[in-house]
């Protein structure tokens, strides 16, 4: 992985780094709140022998650096921590005495430090108390010879215990830092991972890739927009019109020559913004003068007329079945110069519908009478009609939601259109963040709509002896 690979980890996956980080932090402070506070109180000794002469003081200072280590173990001695608790009347055992207690000694010195903790400061204070104290009778008793005389070596205590004002742990400060840190390393590890297991498309340059397109489109993430459906008219200079402009101008310079009019709208799998991204791209065209004919060709999940608020139930099924013209059931929408052909009745056979000559011919009576024909069309994976539709059209726009499609699923995608010969005009990436720089079997549910009730039935009936009467009911 190169550094643009982690820079590029760290922008997407920087929401793991954090939660991770602030667990560490967490869970750290909760470890010291809950842990019980240990005091300690140390008392610190000095080795010593007699000597008189200097030669006798150097080898004294040698015998006092061979005793110290004896010492060191002899303050962590049984026998030692009775005489303690006789002495101070402790009520514990000699084992716990010898557990609440450290000693060490730096090499090459004659001085030996004894650390009693506790969970009290002034208990640790008065165990080392007593502990100094009877360690120097019990050396003093230890060193002095059986018929009498001087000791071979003293000890003294040379730092009294005192009473600790903060427990020597936990050491919440500490504990908080190396969790803040241990957590930002886990996030980096946990980012790192996910990234490799993660099989959706963040990264532009990997979606060309896998699609062997260009980018011709780059539409925001929106909260109206995703309400809405359609831009804000009065808003036309919002990231998500600008984006959408963008659009409408790369499609122009495809082939300048002769740009692509009959246009497909399709995407991998169902929730990319297909729908959205045809409604819009209309909306752009006919904003810029030309006319334009927005078809729902998704005659299993028609959302077009839903979101504009038109009437749905005579359309594209209607004409396709010749029981109407689509001059009679084209609908006027707000936008100057946009009709919408909407899906009509939901058939029972789509792809027979939308593969049919008659389905041929529609599309080129429309791309005759209008500057641009736009045809929001199903997925390309749970059903064939996209692929279908755009061996009748100049191209497909291949719809791809940020951080939702696969790798494997836009690839199988491309590769059901390059099946049928069907030109990818390019890709869109839909949801794109605002901020920032830019398996062989597949199961999808993608099922028609309930079935339209008997009511409902004869009322459509009574429309389809006379379709025109939806364009006048729509508005204009």
């Amino acid at each position: 992985m190169g550094t643009q690979g982690f820079v590029r980890i760290l922008r997407t996956r920087w929401w793991v780094i954090l939660l991770a980080t602030l667990a560490g932090a967490v869970a750290a402070l909760a470890y010291s709140v809950s842990v019980t506070p240990i005091y300690e109180s140390t008392t610190r000794f000095f080795v010593s022998t007699s000597a008189q002469t200097v030669d006798e003081l150097y080898q004294g200072n040698l015998a006092s650096q061979q005793r110290v280590a004896s010492y060191t173990d002899l303050l962590t001695s049984e026998a030692l921590a009775e005489r303690v608790i006789t002495a101070g009347t402790f009520a514990l055992s000699a084992d716990e005495l010898v557990g609440k207690i450290a000693a060490e000694s730096k090499p090459n010195t004659v001085l030996i430090t004894a650390t009693v903790s506790d969970r009290s400061a002034q208990s640790a204070r008065d165990i080392a108390d007593v502990l100094g104290v009877q360690f120097v009778d019990f050396v003093r008793e230890v060193e002095t010879p059986d018929e009498g005389g001087a000791s071979a070596a003293q000890v003294s205590v040379v730092q009294q215990p005192q009473v600790a004002r903060e427990p020597s742990s936990p050491k919440t400060a500490r504990n908080v830092v190396l969790g803040t840190v241990l957590g930002v390393l886990v996030g980096l590890a946990a980012a790192v991972l996910r990234q490799r297991w993660d099989r959706t498309i963040i990264d532009p340059s990997t979606l060309e890739e896998v699609s062997d397109s260009v980018i011709v489109g780059r539409v925001p993430m929106d909260k109206a927009l995703g309400e809405s459906h359609l831009m804000a008219q009065d808003d036309a200079g919002s990231f998500v019109a600008e984006a959408f402009r963008e659009l409408r101008t790369n499609l122009q310079f495809l082939a300048v020559d002769n740009p692509p009019r009959l246009i497909v709208v399709t995407s991998s799998v169902p929730g990319e913004g297909k729908s959205v991204t045809s409604i819009n791209l209309a909306a752009v065209l006919a904003e810029n003068g030309s006319t334009v004919a927005l078809v729902e060709g998704d005659l299993r999940r028609p959302r077009v007329a839903k979101y504009l608020g038109l009437v749905s139930r005579v359309g594209l099924s209607n004409v396709l079945s010749r029981q109407a013209t689509t001059e009679e059931v084209l609908q006027s929408t707000t936008m100057p110069g946009m009709q919408i052909l909407a899906s009509g009745p939901i058939p029972p056979n789509p792809s027979e519908l939308l593969g049919s000559d008659t389905a041929r011919r529609t599309l080129a009576e429309l791309k005759a009478a209008f500057d641009y024909v736009i045809v929001d069309a199903p997925p390309l994976l749970p059903v064939t009609d996209a692929a279908v539709l755009t061996a009748h059209c100049d191209g497909a726009l291949l719809v791809a939601r940020h951080g939702v499609v696969k790798k494997e699923e836009l690839a199988r995608a491309v590769s059901n259109l390059n099946m049928v010969n069907a030109p990818l005009l390019g890709v869109v990436i839909t949801m794109a963040p605002v901020s920032g720089r830019d398996s062989s079997h597949y199961k999808y549910d993608y099922r028609p709509d309930a079935p339209t009730a008997p009511s409902e039935q004869t009322a459509e009936s009574s429309s389809n002896e006379d379709p025109s009467t939806a364009r006048h009911a729509t508005p204009t």
